[in-house]
């Protein structure tokens, strides 16, 4: 990895804490071991989509991975770290690849089969239940499927604003 500029510090700094911020607007879910339905996924995969891999990666793993932190989700944040940071890596990889809407949607889709994957694998380990986690599956598509709707119809035109934008920032 090279070094990274000022500007890219900042920007990747912003990122956190949006992801940060949004995975606090939140609702608990009363199935399973009570779960997050959260909207720290819109500014995760917009971030990827529009900046890249590595910086989808960075805001996903800190930025949720802060939220356990402090939002008493303690025992999930190692996981939550390696699943949302390999999600906004995964985003970015595909979407860099494919920059186009159905490319943008792949990609989600890609993250949505990690998220319920690396979620089930993390809450059977952390519970000791290998049945359980099925219950925790309709919060976790729940996510994805909001910020999905959310993302899509405008990743396209905020990636071409906000890199006409930064570009310019000196």
């Amino acid at each position: 990895m090279g070094k990274m500029t000022t500007k890219e510090i900042v920007i990747t700094g912003l990122a956190v804490a949006l992801v940060f911020t949004a995975t606090m607007i939140h609702i608990r879910l009363p199935i399973g071991q009570g779960g997050l339905i959260h909207l720290g996924n819109i500014p995760l995969f917009l971030v990827a989509i529009i900046f890249g891999r590595k910086m989808g990666a960075i805001a996903g793993a800190f930025g949720m991975g802060l939220f356990d932190l402090m939002g008493g989700w303690t025992p999930w944040a190692p996981a939550t770290f390696i699943i949302v940071g390999l999600m906004g890596y995964a985003v970015g990889v595909i979407s860099e690849k494919k920059d186009n809407v159905a490319g943008y949607a792949m990609a989600i889709l890609v993250a949505c089969a990690m998220k319920i994957v690396g979620y089930y694998i993390a809450e059977a380990l952390i519970y000791g239940n290998w049945v359980q986690p099925v219950l925790s599956i309709p919060g976790n598509l729940i996510q994805i499927g909001v910020a999905a709707v959310i993302v899509l119809p405008i990743a396209g035109m905020l990636k071409q604003a906000l890199r006409r934008e930064v570009a310019t920032i000196k």
